[in-house]
C-alpha cells in the first residue's frame, strides 16, 4: 500500500481546552479547525504545528460512551498519544493490504476513514494508524468543523520548527523495519551499531511523501528500559520528537509555564553544537516529548537520546 504522507498525529484527553491551551501556549501550535460531532461522539480540534507543512496535531475528547471513552478506560482515564493519521491514494487497497497480513481494519462512520495497529499481529497491536483518502484532512465530517482563525500565543513558546520524528519501541528493530518495508515502503536511512548502546539499540526509517521520519528502538541488555516499556505497554508510541530554533528561548518557555525537562543531553558534532531534553507527559497531555536543537543540520542523531523512564 502506498501512503500520501503523515497528516497528523492525534491525541485523547478528557480535557479538550485545557489541552488545546497547553499546546496554543507552551509549543506555539496555531488552532485551525475545532469540530463537535455527536454522531461520533468526539469533540475536537486541530492545530498547525510551525515548521510542519502539511502536517498538524488533533486533540480529541469524548462526549459519551464509544471508543475514545473506552481507550480513556483502558489507561486509567490517562490522556495519550491515540493514533498517526496518514493519506493514501486509496482505502479499499489499504483494507485488502491489511487483512493479507492478518489485520482486520476497523471502518470509520460512513467510509470516512480505516483504522488499524501496524504491527505483526503476533507482537501485540503496535501503533494505531488511521487511513483517509485524498482531501480528507481531519476526524470530523465537514458539516460538523467549524474554521478558526489562529491567534497569537500569550507569553513565550518553545519556539518549535518541525515535527522530526516519531519514535516507536518494539522487541526487534529489524523485523518491524522489514515490516513497514514490506507494507509502505518504509526505507531505513540510518542505524547505531548493534553494540554501541548496553540497553539499546534503534534505527530510523523514512516514510515516503513524510518529512517525518519513524524511529524504532529496541531492548538489548538485561535490565533495559526499553524492555520495561515493552512489558508494560507493548510494542506502542515511545516519544515524539520536535526541533527547536533557538534553545535558551526553549527552555526560557518551559520555566515560564512551569514545565520541568529531564534527560539533558549536549555535544557536538564535526564543530557543529546540539543540545535535547525531555517534557515527562504528565506535563503534555499523556505524550512523552523529546526537543532538540542543532546549531548545523544534520549534526545532531538520535542513538543515545533516550532516557529511562
Amino acid at each position: 500500500m502506498q501512503i500520501y504522507r503523515i497528516d497528523h498525529v492525534a491525541q485523547v484527553t478528557p480535557d479538550l481546552g485545557g489541552q488545546v491551551a497547553l499546546l496554543e501556549g507552551l509549543f506555539g501550535f496555531r488552532r485551525v479547525r475545532s469540530w463537535d460531532d455527536p454522531g461520533e461522539g468526539v469533540r475536537g480540534a486541530r492545530l498547525e504545528i510551525p515548521g510542519s507543512h502539511g502536517q498538524a496535531w488533533e486533540v480529541v475528547a469524548p462526549t459519551g460512551d464509544g471508543p475514545l471513552q473506552t481507550f480513556l478506560d483502558e489507561h486509567g482515564g490517562r490522556p495519550g498519544l491515540h493514533h498517526v493519521g496518514a493519506e493514501v491514494p486509496d482505502l479499499e487497497t489499504v483494507r485488502a493490504d491489511l487483512e493479507a497480513r492478518g489485520i482486520k481494519p476497523a471502518e470509520g462512520p460512513r467510509g470516512r476513514w480505516l483504522e488499524a495497529p501496524l504491527s505483526p499481529p503476533e507482537h501485540g497491536p503496535g501503533v494505531l494508524w488511521r487511513f483517509r483518502g485524498p482531501g480528507s484532512l481531519d476526524m470530523c465530517g465537514d458539516s460538523a468543523a467549524s474554521t478558526v482563525e489562529p491567534g497569537e500565543p500569550e507569553g513565550p513558546s518553545l519556539g518549535i520548527v518541525a515535527l522530526d520524528h516519531i519514535c516507536q519501541a518494539f522487541h526487534d528493530r529489524d523485523a518491524l523495519a522489514r515490516w513497514y518495508h514490506d507494507l509502505a515502503g518504509f526505507v531505513q536511512v540510518w542505524r547505531t551499531p548493534d553494540d554501541e548502546h548496553p540497553d539499546m539499540a534503534d534505527l530510523v526509517l523514512n516514510i515516503p511523501g513524510s518529512a517525518i521520519c519513524w524511529e524504532v528502538i529496541m531492548p538489548r541488555g538485561e535490565d533495559s528500559f526499553i524492555a520495561r516499556f515493552l512489558d508494560r505497554g507493548g510494542p506502542g508510541a515511545h516519544h515524539v520528537t520536535f526541533e527547536v530554533a533557538d534553545w535558551d528561548r526553549a527552555m526560557a518557555a518551559c520555566e515560564h509555564h512551569g514545565t520541568p525537562t529531564f534527560g539533558e543531553n549536549e555535544g557536538s558534532t564535526d564543530g557543529a553544537a546540539w543540545r535535547d531534553t525531555f517534557i515527562h507527559p504528565k506535563h503534555t497531555g499523556g505524550v512523552l516529548v523529546q526537543l532538540f536543537w542543532e546549531e548545523r543540520p544534520g549534526v545532531w542523531v538520535r542513538s543515545d537520546k533516550v532516557p529511562p523512564r
